[in-house]
């Protein structure tokens, strides 16, 4: 048995004494005990658990959701009638109170999705449902928060809330055979007409909910305008759109216990200076970069990160001493082989990798490995999973990237469970999928058909012979049949010196800026 304040954050090594989050538990613990957490691993996954859970909701029900980016006619299930519009509006006929927080987004001409998410906000508020489009960021930043809380008045034991990367979004609702989501969005070329998709969620069960439910409740009653900028509050106007939130229902007491698991709330919050503070986090709160940084830290066997940048000298920093300190540590790192820009914007993207993995592959070269994806036609696999696992013991999976921005500029939300047999049991699945095992799985069961993974750094090994394989594969010309598997080496960053020179500039004040207070920045620190 693991003593949670060795791995998880104190409320005191949280920092942030304004939140509510914490009251609940006592001491100096900053954790809840007694939950169940579930893995859902792909969208169409995710949105079929979230289908079933809001068709279940009743008269006093509760359901409270945030968004990045959403599309109202985005199917659940795939058939008609589980848009997420219809879903949510027919809830609200029944009875349940939904409510909802939905970034803005910056202009639809700068790459983001105001109109869409705006539609959708408009829409569910026609139908009479309360869902607030949320602009209470820092400059340039977003709220990246993707959670739905679901509480039932009369049957607590069902509450459960869904935490993890997965937007109500189109590309989503894509498989473990990644031929994509049936609506699509576009990406770059490379990843094709309908992008194959990789991304994972989590279903909490017990305590646990009650304290996701206190982080959409201290974000819904944030005093602070939706928008500052004069000519949003005038377009809400002319729209009609609700920007003064209700009173949210009394809390109700925390779900009973359901399970075994010991689950953390991490979050990140941007210090929003000149005064504007969110009043439960002044000066913002960076728990998310905290609680890597202390899991890290006991870190001896392996580090497995699924994410969608892994940018930058930060995050390499968190890293570096502890492959120095211990000798036979691994770190393996799962990310999309193609960025997501192209042109000139897609060099930032690269330097931000370079400063982050190329930087440990000199440090431990042996020990440090980094692949992408690809699904059996040989296009790539857009990697939006924010994973990380240590020691099989300590595993979190949430909105935040391994990233500056992530870390410090725009609200996430991460759930941290402490729990030997859960960790093992993703790294596992995800290991099986990568490796084409999931029929042996189906068929033996994980363990005997993962054998040779169980370990570690075993682990390590298989990954390398797999992607080795089909990178040679590919190298002579996809002559015969096609090695199992669908990990390719990640190449590194081929930047000239001229490159990394004019790219930081845009990386460091655009892609991955620093939303820490001037203090905290000054000397490098959370």
């Amino acid at each position: 048995m693991n003593d949670p304040s060795d791995w998880l954050l104190t409320r005191t090594e949280r920092a942030n004494p304004l939140t509510t989050l914490d009251d609940r538990h006592g001491d100096d613990r900053a954790w809840s005990e007694g939950n169940h957490v579930r893995l859902l691993i792909h969208g169409a996954t995710y949105f079929r658990a979230l289908y079933d859970a809001l068709e279940a909701t009743g008269p006093g029900d509760l359901v409270l959701f945030t968004d990045w980016q959403g599309d109202a006619d985005e199917r659940l299930t795939g058939e008609a009638g589980s848009e997420v519009l219809e879903v949510l509006s027919r809830a609200d006929r029944r009875g349940v109170a939904v409510h909802g927080l939905v970034w803005r987004s910056h202009l639809d001409q700068t790459g983001f999705f105001a109109t869409e998410n705006r539609h959708l906000g408009e829409q569910l508020q026609k139908r009479g449902v309360e869902v607030l489009l949320d602009m209470r960021v820092r400059v340039g930043g977003s709220h990246h928060q993707k959670f739905v809380v679901v509480r039932h008045r009369d049957d607590p034991a069902r509450d459960v809330a869904f935490v993890g990367g997965i937007d109500l979004a189109h590309n989503r609702r894509d498989d473990a055979a990644h031929h994509g989501d049936p609506q699509p969005a576009p990406l770059t070329e490379e990843y094709g007409d309908h992008p194959p998709w990789h991304d994972v969620q989590a279903a909490i069960q017990g305590p646990a909910v009650h304290d996701v439910e206190t982080v959409f409740r201290e974000r819904w009653s944030d005093p602070a305008p939706l928008s500052r900028a004069p000519w949003r509050q005038l377009a809400d106007r002319l729209r009609g759109l609700d920007s003064s939130p209700d009173t949210l229902p009394e809390q109700w007491p925390p779900p009973p216990s359901a399970g075994q698991h010991t689950v953390q709330l991490l979050r990140t919050y941007p210090d929003l200076r000149l005064g504007r503070d969110y009043p439960f986090a002044r000066g913002g709160e960076r728990s998310v970069a905290r609680g890597y940084t202390k899991a890290v830290r006991r870190a001896e066997r392996m580090v497995y990160v699924e994410d969608q940048y892994f940018w930058g000298g930060d995050v390499a920093r968190v890293f570096e001493e502890q492959l120095r300190r211990q000798r036979e540590l691994r770190a393996v790192v799962v990310i999309p082989l193609v960025p997501d820009l192209g042109g000139l914007n897609r060099v930032p993207q690269l330097l931000g990798r370079h400063r982050a993995i190329d930087r440990l592959r000199r440090i431990a070269p042996d020990r440090v490995a980094a692949y992408g994806l690809e699904n059996h036609a040989g296009v790539p696999v857009y990697v939006h999973a924010k994973v990380c696992t240590i020691d099989d013991t300590w595993t979190s999976i949430g909105s935040d990237n391994f990233s500056r921005r992530s870390w410090t500029h725009d609200s996430e939300l991460s759930a941290v469970v402490l729990d030997e047999s859960y960790a093992r049991t993703l790294r596992l699945t995800l290991a099986a999928e990568h490796l084409d095992r999931l029929d042996q799985v189906a068929g033996q069961g994980l363990e005997a058909a993962m054998a040779d993974c169980l370990e570690p750094a075993a682990m390590f090994d298989v990954y390398a012979a797999y992607a080795d394989r089909l990178d040679e594969w590919h190298l002579a010309g996809r002559r015969g049949p096609r090695p199992p598997g669908r990990l390719r080496r990640l190449p590194e960053a081929q930047l000239t010196p001229r490159q990394r020179r004019w790219a930081a500039l845009p990386l460091d004040l655009v892609h991955d800026p620093d939303g820490r207070p001037p203090a905290l920045r000054a000397t490098d620190r959370y």
